[in-house]
């Protein structure tokens, strides 16, 4: 199977798990924004935050570690099971530690959410170690299933809590807690893990090689927490944490393109470690950047053109400020998107130090352009300062890999791209239903010309699939 076909292949399988959760998460809205009060969407998205930051610390990035390191040696069930009992004995030894630590620290803590704040991280920790285990042995199926697990009894079980027994934030926290608890104990037995595990096995060895790869990625994920979620916590501590759920409820729209981007960007760095050192890299590299700013670039725009139409269906109008804020955020998500194409390199190559430099240089200047304006421009600010840092970290990065990846650009396309997307944002403030309707038919006929050859390469790969 050609590379094409083989990164092809295994995106289906894990898209179906994440896309079919986000939509239902997504023509949720609606309901979560109705029921729930500002302050409680606030207070829910801000514990949310808080858990991504704990992670990384806590976990010293080495779920991603164990990731790449399995890639190498996919054949080799010796190797394998030394890497996941030193990791998993490692891990376990690590949340232990943290549950000391919160039970000495949590007479000082005044406030009614710790406990889900604890229970959330204790079950991130194994629910994303597992997951990435199942990605680092290519069982791609397993992992798709483990998502779909997780986001499907989140969102269930938010509809029970929060609609049902009127639960609020307590609900939604209890909902995320239990569902990552389901997917982590499914994977451990559909995958039987335990198999893996043989305590004779542990050697420190690896475990520092391991932690000498992951460690570099803390700062990278700190920094990544930085730029995608100080923003909630400056919103929160200057304008009121009513306007973080706001904030919140626009970057739910930006959110789902992360979230598609991140499940091709699984199979999207898997690739690109295997295929590092192949001959015809540059060319297998250009092909799938080109088909990621084409597809990515016009999903996105599409959604800016489509959003005056569908706005007040989706979201409650107590949220009605989100609007405002919906298109620079999505801009955000493009760039995020770019970033995260080109970290992918950073990965193949091990360079992890790469990618924590960078991010926190991104993350310097997101703090930065967003405490200097929040007080002038209010929500503008968060998301403006978050265009600003992916922005200027993608610059930098694609002039840094160049050193490893010789990119050919369609130049005639990015031009073509960025002045329909300056039309469009344009006719998006400027709220005229004609004008709008003209715009959306613009950008539909502009996205079908722009994704032809791209649709015909996807069709060809299907064809090949039902042939074999």
């Amino acid at each position: 199977m050609s590379k094409g076909k083989d990164l092809a292949k295994n995106t289906a399988i894990v898209s179906i798990g994440k896309i079919c959760t986000q939509l239902i998460t997504f023509f949720l809205l609606p309901v979560y924004t109705a029921v729930l009060s500002n302050e409680e969407y606030g207070v829910v998205d801000l514990l949310n935050t808080l858990t991504s930051l704990l992670l990384p610390i806590v976990t010293l990035q080495i779920e991603q570690g164990i990731f790449r390191y399995l890639i190498d040696c996919r054949e080799n069930n010796e190797k394998q099971i030394k890497l996941i009992t030193t990791i998993i004995r490692f891990m376990i030894i690590q949340s232990i530690a943290c549950i000391v630590i919160f039970l000495c620290v949590s007479p000082f803590i005044h406030n009614e959410y710790k406990y889900f704040l604890m229970a959330n991280l204790l079950m991130g920790i194994f629910s994303s170690l597992l997951l990435q285990i199942c990605r680092g042995l290519g069982d791609n199926a397993t992992y798709a299933i483990g998502s779909f697990i997780t986001g499907a009894f989140t969102v269930v079980l938010n509809v029970i809590f929060i609609v049902a027994f009127r639960w609020g934030a307590y609900g939604m926290l209890g909902a995320t807690a239990i569902s990552n608890f389901i997917c982590a104990v499914y994977i451990f037995l559909k995958r039987k893990i335990y198999k893996y595990i043989k305590p004779k096995q542990f050697d420190k060895k690896i475990l520092k090689e391991i932690i000498k790869y992951s460690v570099p990625l803390i700062p990278n994920m700190i920094s990544w927490w930085i730029v995608s979620a100080s923003d909630r916590t400056i919103i929160s501590a200057v304008i009121g944490i009513a306007q973080n759920g706001i904030y919140s409820a626009a970057n739910k729209f930006s959110g789902v393109f992360t979230t598609l981007y991140s499940v091709f960007n699984l199979t999207w760095t898997e690739s690109a470690s295997i295929n590092i050192n192949s001959e015809d890299r540059d060319e297998f590299f250009s092909k799938i950047l080109d088909f990621v700013i084409r597809f990515f670039g016009c999903l996105c725009l599409g959604t800016i053109a489509v959003m005056p139409f569908v706005f007040n269906i989706l979201i409650n109008e107590k949220f009605a400020e989100a609007y405002y804020q919906i298109p620079i955020l999505i801009l955000g998500s493009v760039f995020n998107i770019l970033v995260s194409f080109v970290g992918s390199i950073y990965v193949a190559k091990k360079l992890t130090k790469e990618i924590a430099k960078t991010s926190i240089i991104s993350a310097v200047i997101n703090i930065f352009v967003n405490i200097v304006l929040i007080k002038s421009i209010g929500l503008y600010a968060a998301s403006i300062s978050t265009v600003i840092a992916y922005a200027l970290m993608f610059i930098y990065r694609w002039i840094d890999v160049k050193k490893y990846v010789k990119f050919n650009v369609n130049k005639i396309l990015m031009f073509a791209l960025t002045i329909m997307y300056g039309i469009t944002i344009f006719t998006y403030y400027l709220k005229n239903s004609m004008i709008s309707v003209i715009v959306l038919v613009i950008v539909v006929v502009f996205t079908i010309i722009t994704n032809l050859n791209s649709v015909s390469y996807l069709k060809q790969i299907v064809k090949d699939k039902i042939k074999e």
